[in-house]
C-alpha cells in the first residue's frame, strides 16, 4: 500500500476532485482523502436542495477533465437568460441574454451531488490518482515537503504538497497555521425545492428587496429552486412554519413572475459568511475553494471561482514539472496565488457591494439604484461586459477554462 505521494488533497468534494482530475496527466502521484462518497442519483429521484450555477468557464474545465459527460448523463438545466430588478420588472430591470454575445447559454444549474459524482467517476479512470474513502484526517504533522497525515482508519500518508480542499472551516488550514479574515453577513438563505406550473424554463431571475434577494433557479422539468434571503431571525421564523403556512408566505412574498407553485418538495437554510485566507500558499501547502475563500452566494460564483482555483493550481504544478522546478517551493506556489487571490478578492468585493447597496430601505438610494438597473438594461456594451465576466470569459484564465 502506497504511503508517499507528490500531492495529497484533503477533501474530495467538487473543487478537490476537480484538482485531482486536472492532475491526471501530470505524472504526479496524487491521493484524495474524502470522508464519504455521495449516493448515486436515481433518474426519478427529486432534486437536491444544494445546487450550483456553473459558468461557461466551469463547463469548459469540467469538459477538459472528463467530467462533463457524467453531468449531462445524469441531469442539468441550461439557462439562456438572467433578469434582475427591484421595483419594476418591466421598466427598471436588466435582462442578460446569452444570444447578445453569441452564446447559446449563460450557464447550467446543476446539483452539487451530480457534479461531485461525475468528477469522482473521472478519477477512477486515472492511474496516478488514489481516492481514499471513507477517511478523515486525525492528525497533521506539517513539515514543508514531507507532511505526515494520520487518518482515522490508522493509515499514514506523507505528502510533498498538501492541498486544503476541506471547506470553509478547513482543518488543514488551521493545522498549518494559515489565518483568515472574515465575518458573518446579517442574512441567512432559505432554499426551497418546488414543482412549478410552468414547464422547464431557460431563465434565472433575482428580485432585490431591503431584507435580501428573492431568487429563482430553473431545474429540469417543471422543478425549480427558490432562494429567499432574509435576516437570521426571519429565516428562523419561516423554518418553524408548517408547509401550508410557509407556502402562503412564499406566494405572498415572491413576485408574480414565479407563477403558480404546485407543491413544495423540500426546504432548508444556511448562514452566510464572507471569509478570505490571508495567504493561499506557504511552502508545501496550498488552499483552494472554500478553504481559501467564502463568498456571498447571490451571484452563484462560489463553485466557479473554486474550479478556477483548481484549474490554475493544476496548471502551475504541471508547468513546474516541465520546467524542473519544485512543486512545493514558495516560488512555484506563489504563481498560483498571484493568479487567483486578487481575482477572487475582486469578485468578493463586487458581491459585497451588491449586498450593501441593495440591503437597505433608504429612499434616495432606492431611487438611484433602480434608475441604475433600468439604464444598465439599455446600455448594451456595459451589460455584455458584465455578462462575459459572470460567464468566466474575462480576465486571466487557466488553460483548462479556455476554448
Amino acid at each position: 500500500m502506497q504511503s508517499c505521494y507528490d500531492v495529497v488533497i484533503v477533501g474530495g468534494g467538487m473543487v478537490g476532485s476537480a484538482l485531482a482530475a486536472a492532475l491526471g496527466s501530470s505524472g504526479l502521484s496524487v491521493a484524495v482523502i474524502e470522508s464519504r462518497l455521495p449516493q448515486e442519483i436515481c433518474p426519478d429521484e427529486e432534486h437536491d436542495l444544494r445546487v450550483s450555477a456553473l459558468s461557461v468557464a466551469s463547463e469548459r474545465i469540467l469538459k477538459a477533465i472528463g467530467a462533463w459527460e457524467g453531468i449531462k448523463q445524469r441531469r442539468c438545466c441550461p439557462y439562456r437568460r438572467m433578469k434582475v430588478w427591484e421595483f419594476s420588472e418591466e421598466s427598471a430591470a436588466t435582462l442578460f441574454d446569452s444570444q447578445q454575445i453569441n452564446y447559446d447559454h449563460l450557464g447550467y444549474i446543476v446539483e452539487n451531488r451530480v457534479i461531485q459524482l461525475a468528477l469522482l467517476d473521472s478519477l477512477r479512470n486515472l492511474d496516478n490518482i488514489e481516492l481514499i474513502t471513507p477517511a478523515m484526517t486525525k492528525n497533521i504533522d506539517f513539515s514543508p515537503g514531507s507532511t505526515l497525515i494520520e487518518l482515522d482508519n490508522g493509515r499514514q500518508l506523507v505528502a510533498r504538497l498538501l492541498v486544503a480542499a476541506d471547506g470553509g472551516y478547513s482543518k488543514v488550514r488551521q493545522s498549518v497555521g494559515m489565518g483568515v479574515h472574515g465575518w458573518d453577513y446579517e442574512q441567512h438563505a432559505l432554499v426551497a425545492s418546488v414543482i412549478t406550473h410552468y414547464p422547464q424554463q431557460d431563465i434565472t431571475w433575482q428580485q432585490f428587496t431591503p431584507t435580501g434577494p428573492l431568487a429563482f433557479l430553473p431545474l429540469t422539468g417543471n422543478r425549480a429552486s427558490l432562494v429567499w434571503y432574509n435576516t437570521p431571525s426571519e429565516i428562523k421564523r419561516l423554518n418553524a412554519l408548517d408547509d401550508q403556512a410557509f407556502m402562503s408566505e412564499l406566494v405572498a412574498t415572491f413576485p408574480d413572475t414565479l407563477g403558480r407553485i404546485e407543491s413544495l418538495l423540500e426546504r432548508g437554510s444556511f448562514p452566510l459568511r464572507r471569509q478570505h485566507a490571508q495567504a493561499y500558499v506557504k511552502e508545501g501547502v496550498a488552499l483552494i475553494g472554500d478553504a481559501a475563500h467564502m463568498i456571498h452566494p447571490l451571484a452563484g460564483q462560489g463553485v466557479n471561482i473554486g474550479l478556477l482555483d483548481a484549474a490554475t493550481l493544476a496548471e502551475v504544478l504541471a508547468d513546474a514539472m516541465v520546467e524542473g522546478r519544485s512543486i512545493t517551493s514558495l516560488e512555484t506556489l506563489k504563481r498560483y496565488e498571484q493568479q487567483r487571490r486578487q481575482h477572487n478578492f475582486v469578485m468578493m468585493q463586487s458581491m459585497d457591494l451588491f449586498y450593501r447597496v441593495f440591503s437597505n430601505d433608504i429612499l434616495p438610494l432606492k431611487i438611484i439604484r433602480n434608475i441604475g438597473l433600468g439604464l444598465a438594461g439599455k446600455v448594451t456594451p456595459a451589460k455584455n461586459k458584465v455578462m462575459a465576466f459572470a460567464m468566466g470569459l474575462e480576465g486571466k484564465l487557466p488553460k483548462l477554462a479556455k476554448e
